[in-house]
């Protein structure tokens, strides 16, 4: 132990306090998770499972991309601050114990990004699980049903009642993403693609050959524009995690100043208080 003016320092021998970066990080998840909600909620959201999130205007993706940027600030400085805030006080000089308050932040603010990336694999190996029932390959069958739902449906749409076409669908789902490759759509797939839609739908070769040249047309305007909105997307995504690590740097850094001066943020905006 030893003392600082009137105050009691405990000696540390640990260059990182794990208690103290696993709240700081239980805190910035937490954080994420509530303006990634309300930001879906109200319609602020870098992807979407809806079929029509595709139409959205280049405007969009830039607000949700602004958004994202917003969360990140927000959750890595209270996850930063909380990390260099709760941290015991060293008997260090100050260029010393401010580098460790950083580094405890840029610590949280890697444990977040593993702890999201684990929480983000789960979510997807559980819906592969789901679409692994679908009678295709579970990556493939996700993204057609999401990307060219509405194209599926137009391709076997009939007035009369039809038996299960979830294979049907996987099955041309895989053959209209070949719609976006330099060679787009083989002439034999189209063939069967219009075999497939004539027996389904119940409707002549001329009527079947027409809904899958639309269809064709159709996704390969839907899979540019979800190129586009994945570029958009890993630009923001790589922006936030960058602004991520600087913004936990210095937040913890000033909760480590506030530590050491003890001082504490009080709620009714009066200012700074001594502890």
């Amino acid at each position: 132990m030893s003392a600082i003016g009137e105050r009691v320092v405990p000696t540390v021998h640990s260059h990182f306090q794990w208690s103290a970066i696993l709240g700081g990080t239980a805190v910035a998840v937490g954080t994420s998770l509530a303006l990634n909600a309300f930001g879906a909620g109200i319609g602020l959201s870098v992807v979407s499972s809806a079929p029509t999130w595709r139409d959205s205007s280049a405007v969009y993706w830039f607000l949700a991309g602004v958004f994202l940027l917003f969360v990140a600030v927000i959750s890595f400085s209270v996850g930063g601050y909380v990390a260099g805030r709760m941290r015991a006080p060293l008997n260090l000089d100050p260029a010393e114990t401010e580098f460790r308050d950083g580094m405890h932040g840029l610590i949280t603010w890697g444990a977040t990004i593993v702890l999201a990336a684990v929480l983000t694999l789960g979510a997807a190996t559980a819906a592969a699980s789901v679409a692994g029932r679908s009678g295709g390959t579970p990556a493939q069958s996700v993204a057609g049903e999401t990307i060219i739902a509405t194209e599926l449906d137009d391709l076997f749409r009939t007035g009369r009642i039809v038996g299960d076409l979830t294979y049907r669908r996987a099955e041309a789902t895989r053959i209209l993403l070949k719609s976006s490759s330099h060679n787009g759509v083989p002439d034999t797939d189209r063939r069967y693609l219009t075999f497939i839609t004539g027996a389904v739908a119940g409707i002549p070769e001329a009527e079947a050959q027409e809904r899958v040249n639309q269809a064709i047309t159709a996704s390969t305007d839907a899979l540019h524009r979800a190129r586009v909105a994945a570029v958009l997307q890993t630009f923001f995504v790589a922006a936030a995690l960058f602004v991520g690590a600087v913004v936990a740097w210095f937040a913890a850094t000033e909760g480590g100043k506030d530590r050491e001066k003890g001082e504490y943020h009080f709620w009714e905006w009066s200012g700074r208080r001594r502890a």
